[in-house]
């Protein structure tokens, strides 16, 4: 069989679920999935905000996906996720 078939906005929800719990690896899949649009429109604020999270708390993935991601970006959507980041953990 194929097994279960992928659904991206499914899989956000899940991670949501994950994210209140706080697992770092729930918030470097939904700024993974904001950066490619996956199952939510692309965002590269939002997703930042999430690597930078999943980066403090020692996910070094999300520090590597955070630095390419930041390439992208101008200095004051960096600055604007970054504030956004820090309300995402009240």
């Amino acid at each position: 069989g194929e097994g279960v078939p992928k659904n991206a906005g499914e899989a956000v929800l899940w991670w949501r679920k994950a994210v209140e719990q706080g697992l770092a690896d729930a918030q470097l899949f939904l700024g993974l999935s904001y950066a490619g649009g996956e199952g939510v429109p692309a965002d590269y604020v939002q997703a930042y905000a999430w690597l930078n999270l999943a980066a403090a708390q020692g996910l070094e993935d999300a520090v590597q996906y955070r630095a390419k991601l930041a390439a992208r970006m101008t200095p004051a959507q960096i600055a604007e996720s970054q504030k956004l980041s820090l309300g995402l953990v009240d």
